[in-house]
């Protein structure tokens, strides 16, 4: 296809578009490769259905414009616009590729099968020269041939079916004697009639194209090449012989990428090399090959080939004026245009005839531009005609007017001011000055003729009768007079040429009669003869312009304006008179045409432009008193709507397709921000111009700018939020649940939101993030709450779906902080309707803490029950129950975190709790099965005196001493614990205070990570957690398992003294006199007692393990000698003994540095010094000292020694001597 060099093309938008029509006529198209020079062939190779392939190379004819595409990529199945929005370079225009498809299924396929077919009946397969083969038609019968023709005529009378019963044909005109199409015989009917008819939009008279069948029957269909370079395949495959082994031309590799072809065989020496198939190497187009467009012959093919630059691209933008009832095409509209302008230039005397020689001469713009876009050179300004003349050249070519209509028109307007002297060229009525002075000998072809004369009559009518500037009955005619003679006038063409000419002429001089003075009355402020109204009525007038003003843009390139495009608008000034164009209605109809080219071509210099003119068009209070009347008086009422003023009529389109865009700028405008900045900038022009309009309402827009950016945020986000609702709902939803997939994907939404759009809408609306981040966590909320009414426990879903909201929350009131202050923003959260979620979550997750809190004492229980109490190993001296118990424990712990649910203090404080109760429950689980410390010792002796004669005889008072009789039950009744065994508890819970610290450390840890992570800006941690202190965690645990510690350690001191050193201990020392068993027998079993507990109990503890040894042991030495029995007895003399004995043992627990610290053994060891000290005071010190208390020191108070009354009578009871005894027998009655 022709290119402009660097331009793209895709042959495969060109198939798509054709299969769908070629496969319902069963054609498949196996290859084609579409040329362009200067005649329009097409190298096609079709298969019918299964069986024939058929390959031609077909002309169809010389085309005079360039066929454009608009693009390669995907089509928009509404606008019929590129997704992308912009072309990639020139060729095929798609509007015309049906008319091509139909030419190509119909005309030229179709008939050449019949008559090649036929002519190649009696064609033989016989053998050939190498360079002959597959250059053949090979045919196996005359049944298949025949067959292949008659399903090739059924298609096109389907074909023909299709086009006179749709709507591409305005009127139907049936043949005498045919009532229905039923009645018509469509083999007889010319489908290039037909077609070219539709086209046109022209009645189609059915006779006319049966004559035209017949016409051309015996006129071959075929390209005016050698035969040699054609050859067709109609036999099935199998029985004839091999299909041809030459390729069909290869498309070139910049065009189209094509599979690999076929086998090629040698070429065809018959064939030149620009027609050789298997040639890849792409010929250079040329003006030679292209030759220049000539007037004679080409007006028809020009006219039906006009670019309408229409509004199907843009259907939003169509101006809302009522249609034309005589209906006039754009064709007429833009042919009449130019003669508009014509004439008006003729005003200046600057309009001259060239003669058809020079103009051959010339290469037309269209050429120049070609070969420019093609050589990339630059034309000099020297090729084109300076001045007047040659701007009116460039406007010919722009608005593809042929030569032969632009000479045939000039003459007419010349001619019409002969005789006219003074009479400027633009007061003239040129429709009416055209049809008297051509002549039907100046054109080529009476259908030229029918169809130029036609449109002269519509426009007058449209002019006069439809749409006058001027009223219509003043003039003392009413319309149908003037409709009965543009009748005639119509009529005149198909009556004798004598009868008709005659009645034409009369009929066209009874038209001035009535004309002339309508259009030359003066309008108020005007003389007469100074401007003629024929073509200044509202609705038609603008329409004339819209044509002119569509020759800015460049043709081979339609987002481009054209080099002369400050000279053009310049030029068109001059139709302003003619045409009742006031300065705001150039600048809004110049608008309207520069958006609506954006819309089909999504430049977005044209857009610019487009903003330059908008903001050009004067408000109401800068335009004159009469343009303003004016444009008042400016109405149009579209079926259907409400009556409309100008600027209503053409800014309206342009507000709706711009707020349609707006409306949904995540869609439109997610590449590019700057066309969103640009369509706002529209948008707010238009807004602010038709709010000045009376017939605007408030209703119909809102009140202020703020208002209109608010509805495009709204609009926007909830189409935006939709569209995001469906991905989700289509997404597979087994890994995750669709409401936290939506958040995480508003999330995204709102960042791209704040990143491209809100730095645009932000500049004329400052709380433009707030909207809509407000907006998406509403619209977010809204599908949330039922979800957490009905969450009643932590489920998978919950977990999931929670953890994302709270996500999508926070960023919304990121966001919200970020555009305003912290003051604005706390308002503004009071006015959001939070989820809440932190709130809603907290019963779930303390419900759960407390299912695992249950199930980890039901096994904590289970595991003290189990414990066997024995060292893991020997570095590992604590049991397994409490690793297990910390395992699960921090797996708690772990999940607690990895339900990523929002957590506030409450619930962490509550886990708190549980684990503290679950260690406190172990712990005291641990010491539940100890005995006391007290059934551990031996009851204590009853008091008695010493006697010679019976030594010691034992009696109590019950009014003075403890009647309680002592517990007759032993330390071997009572379960006691082994010493390792109560080691390994003290190292168990020694592991279970140690290992406290770290599990509170990783727990807090972990806490301030996520409350760091979560960025909360609600600040609704509790009160509580800011004043938290570590130290004040799990206190209730670290005190029951020191008390759990205490208790061990002073069980298993008393077990060593009163229970596995009692013999030694309790019931020998000193036992029956001091001298007779001292302390030093103690210390050797004293010794391996205290190894043992050394060697299993954990260093950190073996200070506090033996210091419960040493208080026992004190304990044991003050049972000895305060309660020892009647069998034992002290002297004064005793007491340095008993001395020399307590200093033996506190070395020993000092061990000379090893041990105790000295300090702490010297201060457990004073309140034994204090009784030895007593037992050395004489009897007659201590009788008085007992003597002198008072009855409350008898019950306990301290005598001057400094001893309570229950230590002095004990000493007393074991004194060895009568003194104390009489005492003790004369005043306490003891035995």
């Amino acid at each position: 296809m022709a290119h402009k060099p660097g331009s793209v093309h895709d042959f495969e938008a060109l198939r798509e578009l054709l299969k769908p029509h070629i496969e319902s006529f069963n054609y498949m198209c196996r290859q084609a490769k579409i040329s362009y020079t200067g005649k329009f062939t097409a190298d096609v190779c079709f298969q019918y259905g299964g069986g024939a392939i058929i390959r031609e190379n077909i002309d169809f004819g010389q085309f005079p414009i360039m066929l454009q595409v608009r693009s390669t990529g995907t089509i928009d199945q509404v606008t019929r616009q590129p997704i992308k929005g912009r072309k990639r370079g020139g060729g095929i225009r798609f509007g015309e590729m049906e008319v091509i498809l139909y030419l190509l299924m119909e005309q030229h396929i179709l008939c050449m099968i019949a008559t090649k077919v036929a002519s190649a009946r009696d064609w033989q397969a016989t053998p050939r020269k190498s360079s002959e083969k597959g250059h053949l038609p090979c045919l196996q019968n005359k049944e298949n041939a025949l067959e292949l023709l008659q399903r090739f005529r059924r298609d096109r009378r389907v074909l023909l079916d299709f086009i006179l019963s749709g709507s591409l044909i305005k009127k139907v005109v049936m043949p005498p004697g045919a009532v229905t199409l039923d009645d018509v015989n469509l083999d007889e009917v010319s489908v290039d009639y037909v077609l070219n008819c539709a086209k046109k939009s022209t009645m189609l008279e059915l006779s006319e194209a049966i004559r035209d069948y017949h016409d051309h029957t015996v006129l071959s269909q075929m390209s005016d090449t050698s035969p040699v370079g054609e050859f067709y395949l109609v036999t099935d495959p199998e029985p004839s012989c091999s299909p041809p082994k030459r390729a069909p031309t290869p498309v070139p590799i910049s065009t189209v990428a094509v599979s690999n072809p076929p086998p090629i065989a040698e070429p065809s020496p018959n064939a030149s090399r620009s027609e050789s198939f298997e040639s890849t190497q792409e010929k250079e187009l040329t003006v030679d090959d292209i030759g220049d467009f000539e007037d004679d012959g080409d007006a028809l093919v020009l006219e039906s080939f006009w670019e309408e630059r229409t509004i199907s691209d843009a259907s939003d933008l169509a101006v809302e004026l009522p249609s034309f009832s005589t209906g006039v095409t754009d064709d007429d509209l833009r042919e009449t245009a130019y003669e508009v302008l014509l004439a008006c230039a003729g005003a200046t005397g600057d309009l001259i005839v060239p003669s058809k020689e020079k103009k051959r001469e010339k290469k037309s713009s269209f050429i120049r531009k070609l070969r420019h876009s093609i050589s990339g050179s630059i034309i000099s300004q020297s090729q084109v005609s300076p001045g007047l003349v040659g701007l009116l050249e460039t406007m010919r070519v722009q608005m593809e007017i042929p030569e032969s209509m632009d000479i045939m028109t000039r003459q007419g307007l010349l001619k019409a001011l002969v005789g006219m002297m003074g009479k400027r060229m633009d007061t003239l009525l040129i429709p009416l000055e055209l049809l008297c002075c051509v002549s039907r000998t100046e054109f080529s072809d009476k259908k030229a003729f029918i169809r130029w004369q036609k449109r002269q009559l519509k426009v007058l009518e449209e002019g006069l009768v439809h749409h006058p500037a001027v009223g219509f009955g003043e003039c003392g005619h009413n319309t149908n007079e003037l409709r009965i003679l543009l009748a005639k006038i119509e009529e005149s063409e198909f009556l004798p040429s004598s009868t008709g000419e005659l009645q034409r002429k009369e009929c066209l001089r009874s038209l001035r009669e009535i004309a002339i003075p309508l259009v030359e009355r003066p309008a108020q402020g005007e003389l007469i003869g100074e401007i003629c109204h024929w073509a200044d009525g509202y609705h038609f007038n603008v329409r004339l312009y819209e044509k002119l003003l569509l020759s800015v843009f460049d043709m081979l390139d339609e987002g481009k304006l054209t080099e002369e495009v400050e000279e053009i608008l310049e030029l068109l000034k001059l139709t302003w008179r003619v045409l009742g164009i006031s300065e705001t209605i150039h600048y809004t109809c110049y608008a309207w045409v520069l958006f609506r080219q954006y819309a089909i071509t999504s430049e977005q210099g044209i857009l610019l432009h487009a903003i330059e003119q908008l903001k050009k068009i004067p408000l109401m209070q800068q335009r004159g008193q009469q343009e303003s009347l004016h444009l008042k008086s400016l109405r149009s009422k579209v079926k259907g709507e409400q009556d409309m003023s100008f600027l209503q009529s053409f800014l309206m389109p342009i507000k709706r397709w711009t707020d349609r865009q707006l409306g949904d700028y995540h869609l439109h405008f997610s590449e590019s921000s700057a066309t969103m900045e640009k369509m706002v900038a529209v948008a707010m022009i238009t807004r602010r111009l038709l709010l000045e309009e009376p017939g605007t309402t408030m209703q119909s827009f809102p009140v202020s700018d703020l208002d209109q950016i608010d509805l495009y945020i709204s609009s926007s986000v909830k189409r935006a939020f939709a569209r995001t609702l469906q991905v989700v709902e289509r997404v597979d939803m087994s890994h995750e649940h669709p409401l936290a997939l939506l958040a995480e994907e508003l999330k995204k939404l709102l960042k791209k939101d704040s990143g491209t759009f809100m730095a645009v809408l932000s500049q004329r609306h400052s709380q433009a993030a707030v909207v809509s981040a407000s907006l998406v966590h509403k619209l977010y909320g809204n599908r949330l709450k039922p979800f957490v009414d009905s969450a009643e426990h932590l489920s998978e879903d919950v977990i999931s779906v929670f953890p994302a909201a709270e996500s999508l929350e926070q960023f919304v009131m990121v966001l919200i902080t970020s555009v305003c202050q912290e003051h604005n923003a706390k308002i503004l959260f009071k006015k959001l309707n939070l989820y809440q979620i932190e709130t809603k979550s907290g019963p779930l997750v303390l419900r759960w803490i407390n299912l695992q809190l249950e199930r980890i004492l039901d096994w904590v229980e289970r595991a003290i029950q189990q414990e066997h109490w024995e060292p893991i190993s020997p570095q590992k001296r604590h049991a397994g129950s409490i690793v297990e118990v910390y395992r699960i424990v921090e797996e708690t712990v772990d999940q607690f975190f990895a339900l990523k649910v929002p957590i506030s203090f409450t619930e962490l404080n509550s886990l708190f709790r549980g684990i503290d109760n679950v260690l406190q429950v172990y712990a005291n689980s641990v010491v539940n099965g100890l005995a006391s410390k007290e059934d551990l010792k031996p009851p204590v002796p009853i008091l008695t005196r010493y006697r010679k004669e019976a030594r010691i005889k034992a009696f109590l008072k019950k009014e003075l001493f403890d009647t309680r009789m002592p517990d007759e039950t032993t330390p071997t009744e009572i379960s006691v614990l082994a010493t390792p065994t109560l080691c390994v508890q003290l190292n168990t819970l020694y592991y279970e205070i140690s290992h406290l610290n770290k599990l509170v450390d990783s727990i807090w840890e972990r806490w301030t990570s996520k409350r760091s992570q979560e960025k909360l800006i609600k600040k609704s941690i509790d009160e509580k957690s800011k004043s938290f202190s570590q130290k004040d965690i799990l206190d209730g645990s670290r005190k029951a398992i020191n008390a759990a510690m205490d208790r061990i350690c002073e069980y298993t001191g008393t077990k060593i003294i009163f229970c596995d050193l009692r013999v030694l201990f309790i019931d020998n020392l000193y036992n029956p006199t001091v001298c007779g068993s001292r302390v030093d027998a103690l210390i050797e079993p004293l010794d391996m007692e205290l190894n043992q507990l050394c060697d299993i109990v954990v260093e950190p503890l073996r200070d506090r393990i033996v210091m419960s040894l040493l208080q026992a042991s004190l304990d044991g030495l003050l049972r000895v000698i305060l309660d020892g029995g009647s069998s034992r007895v002290f002297f004064p003399g005793d007491a340095k003994l008993l001395e020399e004995d307590l200093e033996v043992l506190k070395e020993f627990f000092i061990c000379g540095g090893d041990g105790l610290p000295r300090g702490v053994v010297q201060n457990q060891v004073a309140r034994v010094r204090h009784v030895i000290r007593l037992h050395g005071y004489e009897t007659r010190d201590l009788v008085e000292e007992l003597k002198c208390g008072s009855g409350m020191e008898m019950q306990g108070g301290k005598c001057k020694v400094g001893a309570d009354f229950k230590t002095l009578l004990r000493i007393l009871c074991h004194r060895g001597d009568s003194e104390a005894s009489q005492f003790l027998k004369k005043q306490f009655k003891i035995p």
